[in-house]
């Protein structure tokens, strides 16, 4: 079992070992070759990406249908702004956290301290134990890394705000140089025919920017990707959808499975953000 030793205002990983590799050269082998399995769509104007959370066997050829398209755009990305769901401990609001950084086996990402003093302290709070077990925001972490080289993290924890509030903390940090990363995963335990109608559904309302449909029955996520989709409102951004499965292509269990699914986050053509 990986136990990473503690540090001073760091955030440790808490599922390497689990979710994905725990040591740095098999880590980041394993996400250099998702991603070479992964063919860019040309997306243009990509200023966010919906991406799965679960183990790397199992969504990471999903995850990495996403994180090819940030490789591929010639980003000047330096910062991400990461939002997704608690599973462990729940959030009132949203929850960021009073760590320096978020690490990896790959490394330390530096959390943009200053950007998260300024986000509404009525709406957002920090709440390090609900970041501490989470792997909503972590699993994104190493892709992130190798598709971006260096940049800064706002990573919250989306618990139950309004998409009106949510939307709000999204457009306050969209700036022409953050990229928006929306964590999550779709229908849960359903068998297969089951699962592929709601998660069909559930990609017609991301792909038609309808945050008053989903809840926690179509994604895990759903606070955090309907705050974003009322952001997408709000500003004209369109959603194109790049891949959508479930575990049973990889586990070959088809009784009881995950939806996947990803999604890229485009400008209106005359805006940035």
């Amino acid at each position: 079992m990986f136990v990473p030793k503690p540090r001073a205002n760091v955030r440790l990983p808490a599922v390497a070992g689990s979710f994905y590799p725990p040591a740095k050269g098999e880590l980041r082998a394993t996400v250099e070759a998702l991603l070479a399995d992964a063919k860019p769509s040309g997306q243009k104007r990509l200023i966010g990406v919906i991406s799965p959370h679960a183990g790397y066997m199992h969504s990471g050829p999903v995850a990495a249908s996403v994180f090819v398209e940030v490789a591929a755009v010639g980003h000047g990305y330096t910062r991400v702004l990461l939002v997704g769901p608690p599973h462990y401990l729940p959030v009132r609001g949203i929850a960021a956290s009073s760590a320096k950084a978020f690490a990896t086996p790959l490394g330390d990402v530096p959390i943009d301290t200053d950007a998260v003093a300024l986000v509404d302290d009525r709406i957002v709070s920090i709440d390090d134990k609900a970041h501490a077990p989470e792997h909503s925001i972590e699993v994104e972490l190493p892709f992130l890394q190798t598709v971006l080289g260096d940049f800064t993290l706002i990573p919250l924890l989306v618990g139950d705000n309004s998409p009106q509030e949510v939307a709000g903390v999204i457009g306050a940090s969209m700036d022409g140089r953050t990229l928006l990363v929306v964590s999550t995963d779709l229908s849960h335990y359903l068998d297969d025919a089951t699962a592929k109608a709601r998660d069909r559904a559930t990609a017609a309302a991301i792909e038609r920017l309808d945050y008053t449909t989903l809840g926690p029955y179509d994604a895990c996520g759903f606070s955090a990707l309907n705050g974003a989709l009322c952001a997408g409102q709000e500003r004209g951004w369109t959603i194109n959808r790049l891949d959508l499965r479930n575990s049973g292509e990889t586990s070959g269990d088809h009784s009881r499975v995950v939806g996947y699914g990803a999604w890229a986050i485009c400008a209106a053509e005359s805006a940035s953000t």
